[in-house]
């Protein structure tokens, strides 16, 4: 009941107040800047419940894809639900009826009246009901786009509210109608003329605006930009382009702009030409003999535009029929190719007036330098996310599904071929095919497999089992794939099986399903085969992938794919994995319970700071930039955590100048001392966890001295805490007084600053500043790169929630005078009114780096119970301190991971208040078989922990 009051008290009469979030009504709305959006509290609702009523009049297909994994996961829990919904003025398509079918564990009826008009979503859940009540309906427009409001209220099982609504929603359900597949087939016949007319006619303007030509957004822009390349005398351009978003209409409308005489189009297979020589036939128009191939089986040399596969091209006999300046605009495609040697003849023997390079990927693995062919001129640039926000691509709905397991056996990457083809396997690969479905219940799908021959055997089985499907490889010839891909595009085929033919250069705009049947080998290729199902077309509404996920030390690819994040840090790839609203538009990011843990599990495995890992993403960013990259391009290009390069887990490199010592980069040479000093900062600094230090800093290089009453001014003049402990640890901590043990040992004798009346740089650093114009280049580049990486924390706040942070940090932050050794800390520390709490939930059988097994469990978002160290009574100073909680004033902070494959960073929870009747003493085992006491509590958070965050730390395989 307190809690409900609580609750009350803080939405109608004081907002200041604290309450618990499980129990707060709230307005839920769709935020995009924000990332808010009332999918996300659907969801949230149905992962803890334990009963659900749904009553919406309108549900569309691209609606329930944002709920069926939750679906799925309750589910496995044997949780069911209800739905009500309508046949109100025919909006419902046959279709969304058919996918309600296929989900078992919701009973759906139809209220068959005029007027139905409800949006509503009840939930019950462990101790309390809470409703969801608005605008939205269950469609894709509403949970993530729409302009909404809605309303969640929570009740005890007594309110009047409740009651009220719980009896008008059994009333519905008394009058309705039980969906049947009978019911869905009797209303397909009758779905209403207008109806019919409406969806025409929607079909008839979308392919009306496909068939006009010209330029979208992305290609306007891009025109613009290659036109001012050129008039500034450039003579090579690259556009960098997320797949489906027009590039062959792009290079086609820049032809049509610079006019040539002469034009060569370069691809990489046969089947593209006819593509894009139609494509090029349809904007410029002219008569067929202008637009030639040039290919094995054609040689349409004479052509004005002529389209040529690199095998033929490169051919020397080929090439020495040309002139140099036989063409005056050349374009190549999927030009990250053009490393090849066959690449380079061709672009050695022309000279055109220019040269378009156009891909989708531009990053190699093979450390060619696409940019560099290019004179580094990057006309223009779009990735996935840029592309959804613009609305140039088809939305998607992503699905991370667990694998087939049998018998606690999961399929990973040596299972062997005979279990990859099993009956049951095929069998679960289907059902889950049909519960995720498709847009408009017509499939075009593309089913990429790990194998050849389980590619093969697969689309028989398939086909055993009543689909229509063909298998395809790059053994097949060029006349037998387009002949596939027509009876596909024809609606004659299901499925396609393959295995990395269709990763790129391949146009199927009809595909409306894409499925994953094998680990992601890399985040370029998860890319590339998303996009086959990405581009517009009037018989989709969105594109289904479906990524079966198993035991792949590679499964950390799938968040970084996904997002778009590859700076390697695996705390953004957990929060990418469990918080999926980074995805733009009305598309969606779902993944499975288990799936997403098997994600996790990987992320804990990975080696991503291996020397191999960041030299690789290094010279990426060199060759980008055309120069030696500093430390802060790292993060503004989001290629790398900078922090991972200088962390001193590799080879023993503690300073981006050790770095690139290694890479033979530097550009001059710094000393000992310098480089110390570097290594400080890194280390300290370089999380961004606290802003005043480089702050302060970086004003001090420019010369500046200060005393304690113009430091705080300058923390306040930057939104920052100015309390005088908090300049007294900034201080501390600059001056090196602030370490103790193996750390102080390393850091003496290079202290950052003297702190006496007047505050001003150490005398080394002074001099190293005046003396070494290169280690003031690397300084300032770090501390630059340290004040954007503290961008990430809540400067009004001396502790972020859900950031991460060190023992060491926590301790400096809330103004200790000394560090403490983290063994020194253990499980908590005190210090006058501030009370740390660190916590490691999964601690693994084998742990042995405690007395006694300690039990602490998070039982809810905003409740944790915890046990003190051992050899504590209830008289304990600690024990006494949280029972006289109330007198105190204690700040009590709860740091928690989730294991220690996670490292040694602790996410911070926020504060929490001791509930006085739990706190009792124990007598507990010990590992020498003896028994010592140690005192248990529950712990309220002041507010409840992100839902997400909360399910990921809490579950484990």
């Amino acid at each position: 009941m307190e809690f409900i009051e609580n609750a009350i008290n803080k939405a109608f009469i004081n907002h200041e107040l604290a309450a618990s979030q499980l129990y707060q009504h709230r307005l839920i709305i769709n935020d995009q800047k924000r990332q808010l959006f009332v999918q996300n509290s659907l969801q949230d609702e149905l992962d803890t419940c334990t009963d659900f009523f749904i009553s919406v009049a309108f549900v569309t297909q691209a609606g329930l894809c944002f709920l069926k994994t939750h679906f799925a996961d309750l589910a496995k829990k044997g949780i069911r639900g209800r739905l009500i919904t309508s046949n109100y003025l025919a909006f419902n398509n046959p279709d969304v009826f058919r996918s309600l079918l296929e989900i078992k564990n919701i009973d759906v009826r139809i209220l068959e009246q005029e007027g139905f008009h409800i949006k509503g979503y009840l939930f019950k859940q462990a101790d309390y009901h809470s409703m969801i009540i608005g605008s939205s309906n269950l469609t894709a427009n509403a949970l993530k786009k729409n302009i909404e409001w809605n309303v969640r209220l929570t009740s005890l099982e007594n309110g009047e509210l409740l009651i009220d609504a719980k009896r008008e929603l059994e009333k519905m359900w008394h009058d309705a109608t039980t969906l049947t597949a009978q019911w869905v087939a009797d209303y397909s016949k009758v779905w209403s003329a207008t109806s019919k007319e409406i969806v025409q006619t929607k079909v008839e303007e979308d392919q009306a605006v496909y068939s006009i030509i010209r330029p979208n957004s992305m290609q306007q822009v891009a025109l613009e930009n290659l036109t001012k390349l050129r008039n500034e005398g450039g003579r090579k351009g690259l556009v960098i382009s997320a797949t489906g978003t027009g590039k062959t209409y792009l290079s086609a409308f820049d032809v049509r702009n610079a006019e040539p005489t002469q034009m060569l189009f370069i691809v990489h297979r046969e089947q593209i030409l006819k593509s894009a020589r139609d494509t090029f036939k349809k904007v410029l128009g002219g008569p067929d003999e202008d637009f030639g191939i040039l290919s094995g089986n054609s040689k349409d040399i004479s052509a004005k535009y002529l389209f040529a596969t690199i095998q033929t091209i490169s051919k020397q006999t080929t090439l020495d029929s040309f002139l140099t300046d036989a063409f005056d605009y050349i374009l190549i495609d999927e030009v990250h190719k053009a490393g090849a040697s066959s690449y380079h003849k061709v672009i050695n023997h022309f000279k055109p007036n220019f040269l378009l390079g156009m891909t989708a990927t531009p990053e190699r693995t093979d450390d060619f330098n696409i940019f560099e062919l290019f004179d580094y001129n990057i006309a223009y640039e779009i990735r996935l996310q840029e592309a959804l926000e613009e609305d140039l691509l088809c939305p998607f709905h992503y699905f991370g599904v667990t694998d087939y397991e049998n018998n606690g056996a999961v399929i990973e990457e040596a299972t062997k071929f005979n279990n990859l083809v099993a009956e049951d396997r095929v069998k679960f690969i289907i059902e889950k095919i049909k519960y995720y479905g498709v847009s408009r219940h017509k499939i075009k799908g593309l089913v990429f497999c790990s194998r050849k021959e389980e590619a093969s055997t697969l689309s028989d089985m398939f086909n055993i089992r009543g689909y229509h499907t063909a298998y395809l490889s790059g053994d097949d010839t060029i006349e037998y794939r387009e002949n596939v891909i027509a009876d596909l595009e024809k609606g004659d085929l299901d499925y396609i099986f393959t295995v990395d033919i269709f990763n790129e250069g391949i146009d199927i705009p009809s595909v409306n399903q894409i499925i994953m049947l094998r680990q992601t080998q890399s985040s370029i290729i998860f890319i590339q085969q998303l996009g086959r199902g990405l581009r517009k077309h009037p018989s989709k509404e969105y594109v289904t992938v479906i990524d079966f996920i198993g035991n792949y030390k590679n499964n950390y690819m799938i968040p970084m794919a996904l997002s778009g994040d590859v700076n390697q840090n695996k705390d953004s790839l957990r929060r990418d994995t469990f918080e999926t609203n980074y995805i733009s538009g009305i598309s969606s990011i779902n993944f499975e319970a288990i799936a997403k843990e098997r994600i996790f599990k990987s992320i804990d495995a990975a080696k991503l700071d291996s020397m191999r890992s960041i030299r690789s993403s290094y010279i990426k960013l060199k060759n980008r930039l055309n120069r030696i990259p500093l430390l802060s391009d790292f993060f503004e290009q989001k290629s790398l955590d900078p922090y991972l390069i200088v962390s001193g887990k590799v080879n023993s490199i503690n300073t981006y100048y050790d770095f690139l010592l290694k890479m033979d980069d530097n550009a001059d040479k710094i000393s000992n001392l310098e480089n110390k000093y570097l290594m400080i900062i890194s280390r300290e600094f370089l999380t961004g966890v606290r802003k005043h230090d480089p702050l302060l800093l970086s004003e001090m290089i420019k010369g500046t001295m200060f005393t304690r009453k113009s430091i705080q001014s300058l923390f306040e003049s930057n939104g920052l805490d100015a309390q005088t402990r908090t300049v007294d640890s900034v201080l501390n901590t600059l001056n090196l007084s602030f370490f103790t043990g193996t750390l102080a040992e390393i850091y003496q004798g290079a202290e950052l600053i003297q702190a006496d009346e007047i505050i001003r740089l150490s005398e080394g650093m002074r001099k190293s500043l005046s003396n070494n114009i290169y280690f003031k280049l690397l300084l300032e580049d770090l501390l630059s790169t340290c004040l954007k990486k503290s961008d990430a924390y809540d400067t009004k706040k001396l502790l972020t929630p859900y950031q991460k942070y060190r023992r060491r940090d926590v301790i400096r932050i809330l103004h200790w005078d000394k560090q403490l050794v983290d063994q020194n800390i253990g499980g908590y520390v005190r210090k006058g009114n501030e009370f740390a709490i660190f916590i490691t939930l999964h601690k693994g059988e084998a742990f042995s780096g405690a007395m006694m097994a300690y039990e602490d469990e998070l039982i809810s978002p905003d409740l944790l119970k915890w046990y003190t160290k051992a050899s504590r009574s209830i008289k304990s100073p600690e024990s006494q301190a949280m029972l006289n909680y109330d007198k105190t004033n204690l700040g009590i902070h709860v740091f928690m991971k989730k294991s220690d494959d996670e490292g040694t960073d602790f996410y911070y929870l926020g504060r929490v208040a001791p509930i006085k009747d739990s706190i009792k003493e124990l007598h507990k085992p010990t590992n020498d078989g003896k028994t010592k006491s140690v005192v248990e509590m529950h712990l309220r958070f002041l507010e409840a922990i992100d839902y997400k965050l909360y399910k990921y730390l809490i579950n484990t395989i």
